[in-house]
């Protein structure tokens, strides 16, 4: 019953903070869109409503590097699973309730993205893959022997 709860909140409070935005979401909406009464299970799961869309931006980080994972592993060499992420990536962040949640609302309530304590899984999924290739290509640059001329 308490992950139903969790559950039904985080799915209210998605398609809120996906559609009017955390300004324009109000609390009464997530605990009518779940079916429950006001404030206490929200209060109890994720404390305010601040809290709340660091649950959902989690949420969403963790599922684009599980969709950036599976674009890699489908690629024939690191070079171009690394190519296919960025892309992937790119279309993602294109996606209005991603563009709105992460990269409108998070910022603008949570700070510099790159702080945050436990988002970015998507971020390190594509650095992680492109070490490999930066190496590489760095590699092959240096052992070029300069133009002549």
């Amino acid at each position: 019953m308490i992950a139903e709860t969790r559950a039904k909140l985080m799915a209210a409070g998605r398609k809120a903070f996906g559609t009017v935005g955390y300004a324009e979401a109000s609390m009464d909406d997530f605990t009518a869109s779940a079916g429950l009464t006001r404030g206490g299970a929200l209060y109890h799961h994720f404390g305010d409503k601040k809290g709340l869309l660091q649950a959902v931006i989690n949420e969403i980080d963790c599922e684009m590097a599980a969709r950036l994972c599976t674009i890699s592993a489908k690629a024939p060499n690191r070079w171009q699973g690394f190519v296919d992420e960025n892309v992937a990536y790119i279309e993602m962040a294109l996606e209005p309730e991603i563009q709105r949640i992460m990269f409108r609302d998070g910022p603008a309530v949570f700070g510099d993205p790159s702080c945050w304590p436990s988002a970015n899984g998507c971020i390190r999924t594509i650095t992680t893959s492109s070490m490999p290739c930066a190496r590489k290509a760095s590699s092959s640059i240096s052992t070029r022997k300069p133009p002549h001329g």
